[in-house]
């Protein structure tokens, strides 16, 4: 079946539909990475958005459901060159063609992807409609394109009650942080190590992951948590995760995050997390022209020079000429464009990075970032 992904300037592609036959509108974006696509499609951070995988085979080495960062995939449409319908792979439960359909995600192969993604690195991200309907007059569909925005995305990615993750309890070896529900054998188990309350904004289950495999009983809190609630169980840290959209939009949360920030208690905040601690501290945010997403990203590390090739997912960044140096410095930054990549808040426990140090490009470049924590974690005893 012949498909169509129409962008907002007027520019059409044609090429084969794949997964779920619907048209759809959304934010149009690319990703570098050479693989890892089921971690890209289940990732939280892409809600509201469509992705374009710039490497020209998808699909080669099927799907592992074991890999997966949530419970289901997240972007509303996924656009490659080739779609690799016959994997080779012992570890494959599925192929990504029927992972699309029975998750109702809508795509389009045989494309020019490497043509799309130059119009979005010089015009810059737009929005657009991947459809199977033969349009004669593009102006209506532009009209609706033009008026899509990503929105209330936060709140639809994040779980929907506290939950409990224990390091003792085999469960949690392979427990993913969209649970909805507290597993019985997860409800009474207390932990022996640091108790570190992880605010979801759109967490990816390796963040968790992480946490618990240094020995932390991680408790699951809502996007909308009060910071009350939270401080009240008296965490010896708090984890501030990924997520999608427009940081700016989440004006309550921000609220909350400044009393976390009041608190004492030791903060490490990770993508959406980063930029929310910054506008709840005074600094700015702005939109980046066609973000950063891919596994190849290098990273400076402003205070030993060293530099990581990180996991990025993001389009939006901190404003670095905003912040008072009295609140916060820049801590990292990407060597590629210059946009910072995390920050060190003066006379306070915590940290934040724009970037994900819970994937594995390195593939372990930056996890010591998690062991930093912990020692946080330890001196504020």
């Amino acid at each position: 079946m012949k498909a169509f992904l129409i962008l907002e300037d007027g520019t059409v592609f044609e090429g084969t539909s794949i997964g779920y036959p619907k048209e759809v509108i959304s934010e149009i974006v690319f990703n570098t990475s050479m693989t890892g696509y089921l971690e890209v499609l289940t990732d939280p951070s892409y809600a509201g958005q469509a992705v374009v995988m710039t490497y020209p085979l998808i699909g080669n080495y099927g799907i592992c459901h074991e890999d997966m960062e949530s419970l289901k995939p997240w972007p509303d449409g996924y656009i490659v060159r080739e779609l690799s319908r016959i994997p080779s792979n012992f570890r494959s439960e599925d192929t990504i063609q029927h992972f699309l359909e029975s998750n109702h995600i809508p795509g389009i192969s045989g494309i020019d992807t490497r043509a799309l993604t130059k119009i979005l690195r010089e015009k810059g991200t737009m929005n657009g409609m991947i459809t199977t309907k033969v349009y004669e007059d593009l102006s209506e569909p532009i009209s609706r394109m033009k008026q899509y925005t990503v929105k209330g995305v936060v709140k639809a990615t994040s779980c929907k009650e506290a939950y409990v993750l224990n390091p003792t309890d085999p469960a949690a070896e392979t427990i993913s942080v969209r649970t909805a529900e507290k597993p019985e054998s997860l409800k009474t188990r207390e932990g022996e190590g640091k108790k570190v309350a992880l605010l979801d904004l759109g967490a990816k289950k390796n963040i968790a992951q992480s946490l618990i495999e240094r020995g932390c009983e991680v408790t699951v809190y809502p996007c909308d948590t009060k910071a009350e609630d939270i401080l009240k169980t008296n965490p010896d840290g708090i984890m501030l995760s990924n997520g999608p959209g427009d940081p700016k939009e989440n004006v309550e949360i921000i609220k909350e995050i400044r009393k976390l920030y009041e608190s004492n208690v030791p903060i490490f905040a990770i993508c959406l997390g980063h930029q929310l601690m910054a506008l709840a501290t005074g600094a700015d945010t702005y939109k980046l022209k066609y973000g950063h997403r891919g596994g190849n990203h290098p990273v400076k590390d402003l205070s030993t020079g060293r530099v990581y090739i990180s996991s990025q997912n993001h389009g939006y960044a901190v404003d670095t000429d905003s912040l008072d140096p009295n609140i916060a410095v820049p801590a990292f930054v990407n060597v590629n464009d210059g946009t910072n990549e995390g920050l060190k808040y003066t006379g306070k426990n915590i940290f934040t990075v724009q970037y994900h140090p819970e994937a594995c490009p390195g593939p372990q470049d930056s996890s010591y970032l998690f062991d930093r924590f912990l020692k946080m974690m330890e001196v504020n005893d």
